[in-house]
Formats: structure tokens, C-alpha cells, sequence
């Protein structure tokens, strides 16, 4: 987690949105850079910075996943769709 608070201190306290992220993500994208990531997106409407999109993204290596990096962000990064929750 220091990693994420240094570079990303608007995610100090988050911890709830981001097993939130990856328990009920929006969509599941495979990073076009490294086959072994993948970036879990879901919207809040409120932040600590206003109605964004929470990224979480993670990493795995044999069975282990772990995770990279989260931030907030105002769009998607495109990427090979995984999987994407079905609109009722």
C-alpha cells in the first residue's frame, strides 16, 4: 500500500471501494501492455474527488494475484474487455 499512498494519496482510506472494485466490478479489462494484468473498473458517484471511476489493478503470476496500483479516473483505459456486468 505505500506505493499507492505515495503516488496516489487520494487513496488513503479507500480500502472499502476498492474490495468493493474487485468483489462487483462495472467491467474487467486485460491491459494491453502485459497479458498478466488485469484492470477492474466501477463508478462511484462520490469521491474524495468527485463522481470517477475506481481502477484496481492487478497482477498475476502463477496463481498468486496481487494488486499493482489503484486510482480514480474519469474514463476506461481501452484494453481486451473480459468481462462487463449486463445492464437489467
Amino acid at each position: 500500500m505505500n506505493h499507492i499512498h505515495t503516488f496516489h494519496p487520494e487513496m488513503k482510506n479507500q480500502l472499502r471501494k476498492i474490495r468493493e472494485t474487485l468483489r462487483l466490478p462495472e467491467c474487467i479489462l486485460r491491459s494491453k501492455s502485459d497479458p498478466d494484468v488485469t484492470l477492474y473498473y466501477k463508478f462511484f458517484n462520490k469521491t474524495v474527488i468527485g463522481s470517477k471511476y475506481l481502477c484496481v489493478v492487478v497482477k498475476s503470476i502463477a496463481n498468486d494475484y496481487f494488486i499493482l496500483t489503484t486510482y480514480f479516473t474519469d474514463t476506461k483505459i481501452s484494453g481486451g474487455l473480459i468481462w462487463r456486468k449486463t445492464k437489467k
